[in-house]
Parts: C-alpha cells; sequence; structure tokens
C-alpha cells in the first residue's frame, strides 16, 4: 500500500501548473461563489507594532474560512463522469464544509472522512452545508487517520478524491486570496503572513505574490506541535511527523503536500527562530525578490491572540484562524511597513474556550501547577494560603492525588497569579515554608499527566 499521500493526489486527468495565471483563472470560476473578503486596517496591531497592519477576513466567508476557495475550484472543474462516481475528501473540519457546500451548490454526493476529535461545531457546519448530498464519517484521532480512511474509499468505490492541499487546484483556489489582497489594497504590501497547515494556502498565495509581487515578503506560520512545513524544509523533502498536537486542529498535519512542497520551497527562504527573527524586513532573499521565512509559535500564544482578538475586534477566530495575527505579535515587523494577516478561519467551538483560557494563562506565566504534600492536620491549608499564597494569587484548582492513612497527603494545586512578576516571590515564600511543595514544569511528563 502506497503513502496516503500518494493516494490522495492521483487522479486521473492532469491538472493544471500552479500559476499565477490559472490563480486568476480560478478567481473567475469561484466568483459567482465566493464574494472578496473584507481586508480590514486593525488600529489595535497597527500601534502595537508601529506598521499598518490589515487582516483579511477568510472567517467571513460563508462557511467561515478560505478553504471553500481551493474545494470549489476543483469540483467545479471535474469531469460528468468524475461528478457521477460522486466524492471523496478528509478534512480536520475547514475543507470539509467547503466540499460540503461545493456538493450541494453542484448536486454532487460526497463522503468526507473527519478526525473524531474535529469539533463538534465543524461537524454540525459541514452537515448544514452539505445537507442530503454530503455522508460524514468520522474516524481516527488526527487528520492523517482520517485521510486513510478517505484514500482506503476511494480505492474501493471509484469516488473522485478533493485533496485538502496536496493538488494544484486546490491550492490554485487558495491563491485567490492574494489576488483579492494586491486588488484591494492602495499600496504593495511589504509582507503577508499565512498560516500553513497541509501547505496548500502558502504555496497558492506565495505563487501569485511570487508573479505579481515579488518584492513582498511572505511569512508562513504554523504551530510549534504540527510543524510539518519546517520538518520539510529542514529535510529538503516532505517528511512524517511522529505526532503532533491536535489543539490547532485546522493546521494539525503530520506531512505536507508534496505539490505545496514543490511551490514552497521554490520560493526561496529559510525557517527561522524567534532567536533569529529579531526583524521582518523587506530583505530580498534570494536576492530580487521579497523575503520567504516560515517560523512556529506555541499553542498557548495562539490562545492568547485569539483572547485578543476577541476582545478588542470582535473576531471570532478559531485556533488556526489565529496563527498569522500571533506570528506579528511573537516578532517585530518594520515600523511604518504595510503587513497583512490572514485571518484564515472562525469556526471555534464555544466548547473550548475553557482549555484555551487555560493555555493562554500558562503560556503568559499567570497560570502555575503544584504537587504540594500537606501535613495530614487541621490548618495545614490555612497555613499554605498564609505563609505561601500572595495577596494577588488565587487557587483555582486543589485535588488530592491520592488520599491514604500516611502523615501527609499530596494535592495538586494549581496558581493563578495576579501578574507575571509574581511568581519568583512565590517560589521564595514555597522555599521558606516547612510545606514540601513542587512546581510541575510546563511540557515535562507530569505536568501532561497530571493537568
Amino acid at each position: 500500500m502506497g503513502r496516503v499521500s500518494d493516494v490522495l493526489t492521483h487522479l486521473p486527468e492532469a491538472r493544471p501548473a500552479l500559476t499565477a495565471d490559472e490563480i486568476d483563472a480560478a478567481a473567475k470560476r469561484i466568483a459567482d461563489i465566493i464574494e472578496p473578503t473584507p481586508l480590514q486596517l486593525c488600529p489595535r496591531l497597527s500601534q502595537l507594532t508601529g506598521a499598518q497592519v490589515y487582516l483579511k477576513r477568510e472567517d467571513l466567508t460563508v462557511v467561515r474560512s478560505y478553504k471553500l476557495r481551493g474545494a470549489y475550484n476543483l469540483v467545479v472543474q471535474l469531469s460528468e463522469p468524475e461528478r457521477a462516481a460522486g466524492v471523496v475528501t478528509a478534512s480536520a473540519g475547514n475543507h470539509a464544509q467547503g466540499v460540503a457546500f461545493a456538493c450541494r451548490a453542484m448536486g454532487i454526493t460526497g463522503r468526507i472522512y473527519v478526525p473524531t476529535t474535529t469539533p463538534k461545531q465543524k461537524r454540525d457546519r459541514i452537515r448544514v452545508h452539505g445537507g442530503e448530498f454530503v455522508e460524514l464519517i468520522a474516524v481516527g484521532e488526527t487528520f492523517d487517520a482520517a485521510a486513510a480512511a478517505a484514500a482506503a474509499d476511494v480505492r474501493r468505490s471509484g469516488a473522485t478524491m478533493v485533496p485538502p492541499f496536496d493538488d494544484t487546484r486546490t491550492a490554485a483556489g487558495q491563491g485567490t486570496i492574494a489576488a483579492e489582497i494586491l486588488d484591494q489594497l492602495d499600496t504593495t504590501p511589504d509582507l503577508v503572513v499565512v498560516p500553513v497547515g497541509g501547505g496548500g494556502c502558502l504555496a497558492g498565495v506565495g505563487t501569485y505574490l511570487r508573479e505579481r509581487s515579488p518584492r513582498t515578503g511572505i511569512l508562513g506560520v504554523e504551530p510549534a506541535g504540527a510543524a510539518s512545513m519546517t520538518a520539510a524544509l529542514i529535510a529538503g523533502t516532505p517528511v512524517t511527523l511522529p505526532e503532533v498536537d491536535p489543539f490547532v486542529d485546522g493546521a494539525a498535519v503530520r506531512r505536507i503536500g508534496k505539490v505545496p512542497f514543490d511551490a514552497v520551497s521554490g520560493f526561496g527562504g529559510r525557517v527561522v527562530s524567534h532567536a533569529s527573527l529579531p526583524l521582518i524586513t523587506g530583505t530580498e532573499y534570494p536576492p530580487g525578490a521579497g523575503s520567504f521565512r516560515v517560523l512556529q509559535v506555541d499553542e498557548g500564544a495562539i490562545c492568547t491572540a485569539m483572547l485578543d482578538l476577541y476582545q478588542n475586534e470582535g473576531i471570532i477566530a478559531e485556533p488556526a484562524g489565529a496563527l498569522a495575527v500571533t506570528a506579528l505579535l511573537e516578532s517585530a515587523p518594520e515600523p511604518g511597513s504595510t503587513v497583512v494577516c490572514l485571518v484564515s478561519g472562525g469556526n471555534n467551538d464555544v466548547s473550548r474556550y475553557g482549555e484555551v483560557i487555560e493555555r493562554s494563562l500558562v503560556h503568559q506565566g499567570l497560570k502555575h501547577y503544584f504537587l504540594v504534600d500537606f501535613p495530614q492536620e487541621p490548618g495545614a491549608l490555612r497555613r499554605f494560603l498564609d505563609e505561601v499564597l500572595g495577596p494577588d494569587d488565587d487557587i483555582t484548582l486543589f485535588e488530592y492525588v491520592k488520599r491514604n492513612n500516611r502523615e501527609t497527603g499530596a494535592a495538586l494545586v494549581g496558581v493563578e497569579l495576579g501578574e507575571r512578576s509574581g511568581l519568583q516571590p512565590l517560589l521564595e515564600r514555597i522555599a521558606r515554608s516547612p510545606i514540601q511543595c513542587e512546581r510541575l514544569e510546563p511540557g515535562s511528563p507530569a505536568y501532561r499527566y497530571l493537568t
């Protein structure tokens, strides 16, 4: 059996090349279905960075993400025999909504495979957009498991695969975002920040900018827990990550597609860390072209950006939808430059906000966990509160790990600080206290197991 990516990319007819001309053609194909999304100046981010920051609001499409562009551009080009065979796709949720919408719009039947971890909100929207034309099948815990099931379906049924990113037609549809940006701006953008999952959007947007606005810099950004593009650029070929953090579900892909990698690797550029990215400028890399770089951002930082977008701009961004803004805040754009951040999706389940807030607090250094060995005697908890906690600190979790008849009992204690600088004084008070207390380091096995 071949790799899933091999099956996903195999289609019987020759595909159009991924070029700016093909992206312009895609824009004409989807014009009757997808209206241009707003490009909005963001005063808060502009003030924070010193740049003119615009948000490309792909969260305002009918399916609340840019994925409809690529899905519709591919499906509308299928031959009559391919349409008659029905379509199959695998998706973390947003591409699935695009395919479902396209199926109902064109009267084509489809089977859509998603991971069991796909938020309920996304699954519900898939059913709404597809109606009677689509069947939704949840299988496995990752996109790759869903992709394997979709590939098996194609082999078994002869249906037509609609790849979520590893196809030039999908990538060309996503590239129409760049065509709109250039049409909507009065000036040439200095930098466009693009989220990266499977790589189709970066390939399409990057291809268009390289040809139509070659001095525009491109920053691809992916979650640290699913950095498949970074791994591919370092290895010189797509590689399969041993595991991914599924939290940023719209970008949690173990292996980027070959089509995106071929396009992106041809841009010229490098993988950067925060330490090597003190400033994003218009520096030519390679000579004669705008810079191209790929950056990873922490999932906790993504959560903070999500909450800030909601509280300040009223934008409901899903984790992948906040990737570009996160990268902007984690770096330093050149003052006075024109920057566009792609808000790629807004399909966020409200039930996830508890975890979003938790991850944000941990990232900001405001939430910490400790194992406290309390003496089994009256007043032990009161002594901990009086001697250890500061006046602005709160206990947000108290849970005995194990109860027995020993003289002490271990409890998991979550502490939320009033401000980040309160951690060191807290640790000093812990060191002076006779109560045994161990801090759980984020990312450690004990931290993951207990929290």
